[in-house]
């Protein structure tokens, strides 16, 4: 895999929803660490996206927040 973002994320594939549109898709990073995804539904039909396939979390840096408390 080639990519020009640097911050990614090895994950597995925890859950699938598919809906009308889009996609939801849980990623699993670690035991007890998830992130979820929106992806087009034929985005992810072209993925082949499925529980336990391993897949990346990719994360633009212009989108992400920071917060403290």
């Amino acid at each position: 895999m080639k990519i020009s973002a640097r911050n990614t994320l090895k994950a597995t594939v925890k859950k699938v929803l598919p809906g009308a549109v889009n996609t939801e898709a849980t990623l699993e990073l670690a035991p007890r660490v998830e992130i979820v995804a929106i992806i087009t539904k034929s985005s992810a039909e072209n993925l082949g996206l499925v529980e336990g396939k391993k897949a990346y979390a990719v994360v633009k840096s212009s989108d992400v927040m920071v917060a403290i408390d």
